[in-house]
């Protein structure tokens, strides 16, 4: 009698373990995205096509850290407008400042950053409206990216210049961040306000021995500011041949996803989207001296103007 009720006891027990386990979230089929930065990827223009550098411009394809997103809208349709598919992911945000031309602004200091190949989400296939799913629109808002540039009219007994310098850019293309102090590689600024598409903050890595000569004869905080002209940033939309538009001033890029997506809502398998965003030549800026690199004069105290940071398509695999 004992053993009976021993064996009772276990095969509950045991039957209770297997619910808790099949109903554990980390069992549910999950879709998952990661980033990709590829700077062989065919670089588009804003409307899809293999775009070309402008006359007078030039541009160089940053090695990149971290990118952010404001939201995953999955779209089922060439017509579907923004926010009419499935809108999947949404970051925090908060009401802009006084005076600003957008409602809201994304609260920077909440966002996930990842680097290529890690997880930047991960969301519940059963949340998912089941549905067919063609294509994906990702709106881009911060990157981090390491660019080489060129420290011009040095005063003696510097040399005159220091070319092929390394330097990291923390860059916002999204329509509005808001950001309060603001980590570039190892130096940390006070920006406490909105800031629009265009907004970028540098800081140098200079070679040795001249690792101090940013903050002396440039900015001292170590930390170089600016912001790209309104409307100059690529925005890659596939679908705008098909009347879809995108709000001014954001940076919502579309792609294709390979062979589509279909969720069913029956899913037992995980299934994980890599979003490939081109790099290629995606750091631009006005070459007013011709030499093809990006340069900062010391005596003029002046800096070729950035123009675009805009990501140059988007290719998505499933697995």
């Amino acid at each position: 009698m004992k053993k009976l009720l021993l064996g009772l006891c276990m095969a509950l027990l045991f039957g209770a373990c297997q619910k808790d386990d099949e109903d554990s979230p980390q069992n549910e089929a999950m879709l998952r995205f990661q980033f990709k930065f590829d700077d062989t990827q065919i670089r588009l223009d804003n409307l899809g096509n293999e775009s070309q550098m402008p006359a007078g411009h030039a541009g160089l394809s940053p090695d990149f850290n971290a990118l952010s997103a404001y939201f995953i809208e999955l779209v089922p349709t060439q017509f579907t407008q923004i926010r009419d598919g499935a809108v999947i992911y949404e970051a925090a945000s908060q009401a802009a400042e006084q005076g600003s031309t957008f409602g809201t602004a994304v609260k920077f200091d909440e966002a996930i950053v990842s680097d290529e190949g890690e997880v930047f989400l991960e969301i519940p296939i059963k949340d998912i409206p089941p549905g067919e799913y063609p294509f994906l629109r990702a709106s881009v808002t911060y990157q981090n990216m390491d660019v080489r540039f060129n420290l011009k009219n040095l005063s003696p007994p510097l040399p005159n210049e220091l070319n092929n310098q390394s330097g990291t850019i923390a860059g916002f293309i999204g329509f509005n961040s808001h950001v309060t102090d603001l980590l570039v590689k190892n130096r940390t600024i006070a920006v406490n306000a909105d800031k629009t598409q265009g907004f970028w903050a540098f800081e140098p890595n200079l070679d040795a021995p001249y690792q101090d000569l940013f903050t002396t004869y440039v900015e001292p905080s170590g930390v170089l500011t600016g912001q790209a002209p309104v409307g100059t940033t690529t925005v890659v939309n596939i679908l705008e041949e098909f009347g879809v538009t995108l709000p001014f001033g954001s940076c919502i890029v579309t792609g294709e996803i390979e062979d589509g997506l279909l969720i069913s809502g029956d899913e037992t398998e995980d299934i994980n989207l890599t979003l490939s965003f081109s790099t290629n030549k995606s750091f631009e800026w006005v070459d007013s001296n011709s030499n093809g690199e990006w340069d900062m004069d010391v005596q003029a105290q002046t800096v070729e103007q950035v123009v675009d940071m805009g990501l140059r398509g988007l290719i998505i695999s499933k697995e």
